[in-house]
């Protein structure tokens, strides 16, 4: 199994190699560091159910430090105060760190679901509801530099699980217990995919869909709407005879009012 400086290393080069294509791909340059290092702290979050004390207190430290940073602009937008905001992230990050990890590594079994393929799409989830972008895509890409960051975990998992002896590869018993969709406790398996629901459908029925698909909707039936409309005569011509007894009648009155 690869150590946490394998993965802490690993990650941060794919951190910084997702950024740099964000920024190619015009990008603002903030969004970018930003999701570097949400790739980053993402190859370290598997460890979480880890029975190492070296992996598991740094994963959990850095977590309660990032988790507040990322609900700044949220509180902001809510009208919170610079104190109020200050005392909120102080209260998650105590919160994080000697309620909810304690929590975790009492509940949490070392290589169970935590390190699965829908513990990686969670993670990016949690990413998506936590910050705050006017766009989706925006919000894509921030999640979507934690869910890499998650996966790389996992894929040097299954790398490190191939031993090498002389000419011969052998595989050791932690092979493919990282990059799988189940495993092998059906209570985990439920409460894992309760919680990816859960968090698909807040996602899913979250206020920035409905804007958008809002948004979509009333432009789609305004371009409808003024193509159903019929269009105006101009005013400043005066519109052309139809029938031959207009116009027999327009040059009667064309005449009378001729100048002699």
């Amino acid at each position: 199994m690869a150590n946490f400086r394998t993965h802490i290393t690993v990650s941060t080069a794919a951190g910084i190699a997702y950024g740099l294509a964000g920024y190619s791909g015009g990008l603002p340059w903030d969004s970018c560091l930003l999701a570097a290092g949400l790739c980053s702290a993402g190859g370290i979050l598997p460890d979480l159910d880890s029975d190492s004390s070296v992996p598991l207190r740094e994963t959990v430290s850095f977590t309660a430090a990032v988790a507040p940073m990322l609900l700044l602009d949220r509180w902001r937008h809510l009208g919170a105060s610079t104190d109020l905001v200050i005392l909120l992230g102080g209260v998650l990050y105590l919160a994080i760190r000697f309620v909810l990890f304690p929590l975790l590594r009492w509940y949490t079994v070392h290589r169970g679901m935590f390190h699965s393929i829908p513990a990686a799409i969670i993670c990016g989830e949690l990413v998506w509801l936590l910050t705050d972008d006017p766009t989706p895509s925006g919000r894509l890409y921030k999640a979507a530099a934690a869910t890499l960051g998650y996966l790389v975990h996992l894929g040097l998992d299954e790398l490190y699980s191939f031993q090498r002896r002389g000419v011969l590869i052998r595989r050791k018993r932690s092979s493919g217990t990282a990059l799988k969709w189940w495993g092998p406790s059906l209570w985990a398996n439920i409460t894992t995919y309760g919680k990816l629901a859960l968090l698909t459908t807040l996602i899913v029925q979250g206020p920035l869909w409905r804007t958008e698909n809002t948004a979509t909707t009333q432009q789609s039936g305004r371009a409808e709407t003024k193509q159903q409309q019929p269009s105006k005569p101009d005013s400043s011509r005066p519109a052309a005879p139809t029938q031959p007894l207009e116009q027999l009648w327009q040059a009667l009155g064309n005449r009378e009012t001729a100048p002699r």
